[in-house]
């Protein structure tokens, strides 16, 4: 039985035009994924402002070795249980491998995960050809993007595994060309992965939009983790950039409450989370 989130029904919803506001005025972001009803309620409840329900499901719901396999109709699946968990939390879908191979799917994709899962928002990997015209495509029909940089997951075999992006400075430069591209083409938010943290810096400096980081250093406007990374239950190697904030507490709760409150303070990431 569903239970009306009460610490929720105080907030306001959150909003893209409120994520700008925050950008504005240096407020860090939070974001955090989600994949259940459960713990969409409980991580409203600790006040973070974004949900994501990531094709990291891929990983650690379904135990595939990335996210490739994950499907529309997952995403669907799990967008529509977490949007039943929230009531203020902004709810952002993956659009999952393959599923934006032409304008015609992103479409399809979105109006999928916005109009008939509940989402708020859609986040789409890359900044090629194809993907800008997408955005542009999703955007002229009001379906808010979120663009995502750096270490792309569905990149895996490109990058010959889940390599750190952007050290060299060529491929920096073409990071930064590719956030100007994305943020041009209508894109509203951006998830920068797995860069050096100057570049996380310099990138969220250079763009109007804001920048979540998830291993991209202490000064992009906000951060994202995946929930299983913060609680500590993520099967075998937990990556640099995340931290187990249950160790030392007695609760999902507490943890989640920790995690938000680190991110909002600067404390995370700290030093040891991220790349030179």
């Amino acid at each position: 039985m569903y239970v009306q989130n009460s610490s929720a029904s105080k907030r306001k919803p959150v909003t893209m035009p409120g994520l700008q506001e925050m950008k504005a005025a240096g407020q860090r972001i939070v974001m955090l994924t989600a994949y259940d009803a459960s713990f969409a309620w409980h991580i409203e409840a600790a006040g973070v402002d974004v949900a994501l329900v990531g094709d990291s499901l891929g990983n650690v719901i379904q135990g595939h070795r990335s996210t490739l396999p994950v499907t529309l109709d997952d995403i669907a699946y799990h967008t529509a249980a977490v949007a039943r968990g929230l009531s203020a939390t902004m709810l952002v879908a993956d659009i999952p491998f393959m599923a934006d191979r032409d304008v015609a799917h992103a479409l399809e994709a979105g109006a999928r995960l916005v109009g008939g899962a509940g989402a708020a928002m859609v986040k789409i990997e890359g900044a090629e050809p194809h993907i800008l015209e997408a955005i542009n495509a999703l955007t002229a029909r009001v379906i808010p993007v979120c663009a995502h940089l750096g270490l792309t997951p569905q990149s895996v075999h490109k990058f010959g595994g889940f390599r750190i992006q952007g050290r060299e400075q060529e491929a920096a430069g073409r990071i930064l060309a590719q956030a100007q591209a994305v943020q041009a083409a209508g894109a509203s938010l951006l998830v920068l992965e797995g860069v050096p943290r100057s570049l996380g810096k310099e990138l969220a400096a250079s763009v109007s939009i804001p920048v979540i980081g998830i291993g991209a250093g202490p000064d992009c406007d906000g951060q994202v983790l995946v929930v299983y990374d913060v609680l500590g239950i993520t099967p075998g190697h937990r990556p640099k950039f995340s931290k187990d904030f249950l160790a030392g507490r007695d609760s999902v709760t507490a943890a989640l409450a920790a995690y938000v409150q680190d991110v909002r303070s600067g404390a995370f990431p700290a030093p040891e989370h991220c790349f030179d």
